[in-house]
């Protein structure tokens, strides 16, 4: 993953321009717009966020206007509008999940990470935040770790602990 700043010009590597021809090849000529949400998702994999200068360059590859893009990729919260860590944790912050101590899984994780909910720890290993629903209300607390997105269920702050040593020897 590439480290991009906000105010850093963007250049797409010749493997996710390819991706993008791939994707927009699936749609009619004129509907290129179609291909927002799964050019975004290649865009964010490959700068670990989605900068103004990203947007702005996926506009004009779509010939679309730029504002287009920005009201996708700010309404949808699996976008990130700012850099995040190396690994993004996701804790469920919905009824099912807060009766079983999600809220307090996240104190805990942003005591033992030192940052607030969107920061990045110093490092450039971590950010956390709450999302919505991720669907396994039998089995809460739940967080999805990012960026490959992996599920871990019955949570509490020791085997939160666990995951994150874990995830600082990779």
């Amino acid at each position: 993953m590439l480290k991009v700043e906000e105010t850093q010009p963007v250049e797409f590597s010749s493997a996710l321009t390819v991706k993008f021809e791939e994707i927009t090849s699936r749609y009619p000529e004129g509907k290129q717009k179609s291909a927002l949400l799964p050019v975004l998702h290649e865009v964010q994999a490959e700068l670990g966020w989605l900068s103004p200068a990203a947007m702005d360059k996926v506009a004009a590859y779509l010939k679309i206007e730029p504002i287009e893009v920005y009201e996708v990729a700010s309404f949808y919260s699996m976008y990130f509008l700012k850099p995040q860590g190396k690994f993004v944790l996701e804790v469920c912050r919905t009824g099912p999940c807060c009766l079983v101590g999600a809220e307090k899984l996240m104190d805990h994780i942003e005591n033992s990470l030192g940052v607030k909910e969107g920061e990045v720890t110093p490092d450039g290993l971590f950010s956390w935040r709450g999302v919505e629903c991720l669907a396994a209300c039998g089995f809460g607390p739940v967080l999805q770790i990012g960026p490959e997105y992996t599920f871990y269920e019955n949570l509490d702050a020791e085997k939160v602990d666990t995951l994150i040593a874990e995830l600082r020897k990779k």
